[in-house]
């Protein structure tokens, strides 16, 4: 069978206590979104507060200029060249395809290097990149890739800008399947090159999913000689074959990239692209305002309003495919009790905690670990998630040997809405004399200490495609020990064979209902409280022209459907 170019591949009410609660914790904030969770509780009526809100449709997705739509004077003719400058919110540790392990990594190398294959800008249709087309073998264990024979790489320290090749392809699906810190490509057995411009993959199972893993930055395509001269420095001096190649690395400061004359897709409007490490929420947001950035990303709590308020820049709202949760160490400590961990969650209003969150439309209110647009959602597994209830929750731990209570160690990030998560976590936690001490830490030392099972608890978002293998195969498969996605350390053999057998079938509808009966079993074994589905909010100049938002998202500033210039 052939595919040439493509692959079409959602408790019960609270106490006076608990408001007094939240009240306190939150004192003058307005919740400015409606949200629609799980259980019972749906008596609230608030409403985003968007009169002026103006919107762009596309392919059932929406992403909002909140409240004003800031406009300049656009030449009839593009002028190329300029600057664009992109906050990032926390320091990128490491820009090595296969050892990046989070946003602002990836923000990164989309930009310097290029994929076999990419997903449209909707995600909804997989389309040729560094591979022209593909074949794939009746029983679904082979995939051949036609690859492309005028793409170079950018010049580095080990080679001179040379052509790339099946084998470069080959080498990188290999390096990934044997290295990635996040297990990217591990349904691969192995890649090898037939000649200059054509590669076999040979899988180790079929695999519905490898062509959508193809996608990702971490599978990139990158040449040996750079990674083999650098080693364990590659990720700072990173080559690959896209738009924009790395002129400078600063860690936690910032990486300039400059335009690569010889892409394949043709020239980039931009000379220049700036990531600059702004942690601050207000001083991203001034430095937006300013004009010392182009693009704010990550917007979360106040700083939402502030940029929709501003009538010099514009806030942009889409839909994420996103959840956000704090994990439970499944394997050592209190967490490693089952009643414990419903006694946590027990302790906790689900629908407080995503108001307290999400005050300024940022995300609504969940409860299962898969975000609601993904089409493994099953809303009948809502009734399994603990229902609010304190007085239960405190019998539970006095069941479980806890009456007196105990301290847990929480690791998170300094992003303003998961530093609101966990005071509040640690005020509802408090009630029922479990103290939670807050460690707030960049975001190497969270990666490190959550990925290996040392944190008792930790907070994150996990965004990828609406495909849930890249949730439940990811955070929850016993084969995942040991990443950041499953860094509670969650084992269940019965979960474990339900994904194996969807990652095997390829009919969709098929394949949800395995997904949805893995839910309802990794929602019964409490392993965290995934509480919200945020919105992708980026704050943008309007002198960008040419950006399109994605769902995921990750930045793409060169492509066969945009080209982002800034107006001069």
């Amino acid at each position: 069978m052939k595919k040439k170019g493509g692959l079409n591949e959602k408790y019960s009410g609270g106490s006076c206590m608990k408001r007094r609660l939240i009240a306190l914790l939150l004192a003058g904030a307005m919740v400015a979104t409606a949200l629609v969770g799980c259980g019972s509780k749906s008596d609230d009526s608030a409403s985003e507060d968007q009169s002026s809100a103006s919107t762009e449709e596309s392919a059932g997705e929406t992403t909002k200029i909140v409240n004003k739509e800031a406009t300049i004077e656009v030449p009839d003719e593009v002028t190329k060249g300029g600057e664009l400058k992109i906050a990032l919110t926390s320091s990128p540790k490491n820009l090595d395809p296969v050892k990046y392990t989070g946003t602002y990594e990836s923000q990164i190398i989309y930009q310097v290097c290029d994929t076999v294959v990419t997903y449209d800008k909707e995600l909804e249709e997989i389309l040729p990149s560094l591979a022209t087309d593909w074949t794939i073998s009746d029983d679904g264990m082979e995939y051949t890739f036609t690859i492309r024979d005028d793409v170079y790489f950018q010049p580095g320290e080990y080679q001179d800008g040379r052509l790339m090749t099946a084998e470069d392809v080959a080498y990188s699906m290999n390096r990934s399947a044997q290295e990635s810190a996040m297990n990217r490509l591990d349904m691969l057995d192995h890649a090898e090159a037939i000649d200059a411009t054509h590669v076999k993959a040979t899988l180790k199972a079929p695999s519905a999913v490898f062509l959508t893993a193809l996608t990702n930055s971490g599978n990139a395509i990158v040449p040996k000689e750079e990674v083999e001269g650098w080693g364990d420095e590659f990720g700072n001096h990173l080559v690959g074959t896209g738009p924009y190649a790395m002129e400078k690395f600063e860690l936690d400061q910032q990486t300039v990239l400059k335009k690569n004359d010889k892409y394949f897709l043709g020239e980039p409007n931009l000379d220049t692209v700036v990531f600059k490490v702004i942690t601050d929420p207000n001083q991203e947001v001034n430095a937006l305002r300013t004009g010392d950035i182009d693009i704010a990303t990550q917007l979360t709590g106040e700083t939402v309003k502030l940029v929709a308020e501003d009538e010099t820049v514009n806030l942009l709202q889409k839909p994420g495919i996103q959840i956000s949760y704090a994990y439970f160490n499944m394997k050592e400590g209190p967490t490693a009790d089952p009643k414990v961990r419903e006694a946590l969650i027990k302790a906790v209003d689900y629908s407080e905690l995503a108001s307290g969150v999400f005050q300024y439309g940022e995300g609504e209110e969940a409860c299962l670990p898969l975000p609601k647009v993904s089409w493994g959602y099953d809303e009948a597994v809502e009734a399994d998630v603990p229902s609010y209830d304190p007085e239960g929750a405190k019998a539970l731990l006095e069941e479980a040997g806890y009456g007196d209570g105990f301290t847990l160690e929480m690791y998170i990030t300094n992003e303003t809405f998961r530093q609101k998560a966990a005071t509040i976590l640690q005020s509802y936690w408090q009630q029922i004399g479990v103290t939670l001490n807050i460690n707030t830490v960049e975001w190497g030392t969270f990666s490190e200490t959550c990925s290996t099972g040392k944190a008792d608890v930790f907070a994150m978002a996990w965004s990828w495609y609406p495909d849930p293998y890249f949730f439940f195969d990811k955070m929850f498969a016993t084969s995942a020990i040991g990443t950041l996605g499953n860094g509670q350390c969650y084992s269940n053999e019965e979960v474990d064979q339900l994904l194996a057998d969807a990652l095997v079938e390829t009919d969709q509808e098929k394949r949800a209902e395995i997904y949805k009966k893995a839910l309802k079993l990794i929602t019964d074994d409490d392993p965290g409280i995934f509480y919200g589905n945020p919105m992708e909010c980026l704050g943008i100049n309007p002198k960008v022209q040419d950006f399109h938002q994605r769902s995921d998202g990750t930045i793409h500033l060169f492509t066969e459907e945009e080209n982002v210039w800034v107006v001069q």
